[in-house]
Formats: C-alpha cells, sequence, structure tokens
C-alpha cells in the first residue's frame, strides 16, 4: 500500500492570524472532507449509520458567471426534513473589525471561524427561518426569490452587493441533496457531524466537522485529530469546500 502525504498544517503565520482571531469571533467549526475511496473504511470506523441521518435541499442564489461569489456573498437556502426551512446571507472572508455594529449586535448573525487541515476562513452569517414550504415554492418560481429573506438580511444583502444586482434576479443554483448525521461516536466525547452532499453528476463530499467555543479550537483540533488518526481516517487528502463545489457545478450548468 502507498504510503499516505503528511497532514497539511496551519502555517505559523496563520497560527498567529488564527490567534488574533480568537476574541472577535463567535464559534470555531473545525472540518474534514474525506477522500471518496476512503469514505466507505470512513463510515465503518466510526460507526456511521446512514439510517440515522435526514435529509436536506440545498439552494444558491447568483448569477451564471458567480457574481456575487466573486463579491464573497453567499446567499443560501434549505429544506430540512422533519425541521424549519431556513435562510442564510453569509460574507465570506470577512474581517470581524469591518462588520458594522449594528449587524454584529443582531442577535441572528455570527461570526464563525472553519478550520480545516492546512487552511481556515472567516465568514460572517444573518441567518433566517422561512415558513413551511415557503423554500419549495420560491424554487418553483411560485413566488419570489426576496420574500426567502428577512428584512434585515435583505438589507444586509443590499448592503454588500454588486449594486448592479437584484435578489430577485439571481438564478436558482440546486438542489444538492444533503444527509446528515449528528452524533456522538464511541469514545470522541463530543458531536460529530457527518454531512455526505450528493451532486446531480453522481460525485460526493463526505465532510466530517464538529464545533466548539474559540478559546477550545486548539484544545479540540488535537482531540480530534488524535481520535481520527487512531481510526486510521486520512488527514492528508485534499480537501474540498461544499458550497464552491455546488457553485461551480451549477454555474458550469446555466
Amino acid at each position: 500500500m502507498a504510503s499516505r502525504a503528511e497532514e497539511p498544517r496551519l502555517s505559523d503565520r496563520q497560527l498567529s492570524e488564527v490567534v488574533g482571531l480568537i476574541d472577535e469571533i463567535d464559534s470555531v467549526e473545525l472540518k474534514l472532507t474525506v477522500p471518496d475511496e476512503d469514505r466507505r473504511s470512513t463510515v465503518v470506523a466510526l460507526g456511521i449509520d446512514p439510517l440515522d441521518a435526514y435529509l436536506r435541499q440545498v439552494f444558491f442564489f447568483d448569477t451564471p458567471d458567480l457574481a456575487l461569489d466573486r463579491a464573497g456573498i453567499v446567499t443560501r437556502a434549505r429544506r430540512s426534513q422533519g425541521r424549519p426551512d431556513d435562510t442564510v446571507v453569509k460574507l465570506r472572508p470577512v474581517d470581524p473589525a469591518s462588520v458594522d455594529g449594528d449587524i454584529r449586535g443582531d442577535p441572528g448573525f455570527g461570526i464563525e471561524l472553519d478550520a480545516m487541515p492546512g487552511g481556515f476562513v472567516c465568514s460572517g452569517s444573518l441567518k433566517g427561518e422561512a415558513r413551511a414550504g415557503q423554500v419549495k415554492a420560491a424554487v418553483a418560481g411560485e413566488e419570489p426569490v426576496r420574500k426567502l429573506f428577512s428584512k434585515r438580511q435583505k438589507s444586509f444583502w443590499d448592503r454588500h452587493a454588486p449594486s448592479d444586482l437584484d435578489i430577485d434576479d439571481l438564478r436558482i443554483l440546486g438542489p444538492v441533496t444533503v444527509m446528515k448525521l449528528k452524533y456522538e461516536p464511541e469514545g470522541y466525547g463530543r458531536k460529530l457531524v457527518a454531512e455526505l452532499w450528493l451532486y446531480p453528476d453522481g460525485s460526493r463530499i463526505l465532510e466530517l466537522s464538529t464545533k466548539c467555543r474559540p478559546h477550545e479550537a486548539f484544545d479540540v483540533a488535537a482531540r480530534t485529530r488524535a481520535y481520527l488518526s487512531e481510526r486510521g481516517i486520512d488527514l492528508s487528502g485534499e480537501q474540498q469546500t461544499k458550497t464552491r463545489t455546488a457553485l461551480e457545478y451549477f454555474s458550469d450548468a446555466l
């Protein structure tokens, strides 16, 4: 068997940047995408039972040439089995110091640092909840896309989106079908989330993640790395981002 590549780590400069952000962020999410050839062995090693997962449909809204993405904006809506529909307007990357005070104090707004082997990104998200069936109606063209989002979200979007774009002019990019499972694996001692994103062309991304408070991040990262390594999980694989893969797939289709 060929030896696996060395696990990518944050550089000293990146570590210094993360330390500088700790007091400015609300949460940290540690993420790892699993190479597809290791997906089945990972499921077995971590005791993941697909029948415990629930289904989601994820929709993004952007122009065919991804003008919002280039501006650092993600506009998303989700339908979830047995759970409320939800929406988000997200800035990524974001400098926490640049966020306006009125938005920073909004209870629906949060700044999260997503960390993965070899890299990290800071994002600011203004979340909302849609009424039952509203996402389905909007993607079917039965009501305007802007109705999915709250006044605060639309104001936030208008403040950061390119001036020549209107939210109702965006194209629907999706759906991606997602199987999500949140559970506590034996011997781990905290919640782990497994998400399998299924793209229309048959490609898949399995992501493992766990969330923690900012000041716990380095300890949780070390514990998680040790736990996964002990179970033979490859930490050296090329990392893929679920959103980036979805946007590029549907942009190409358009």
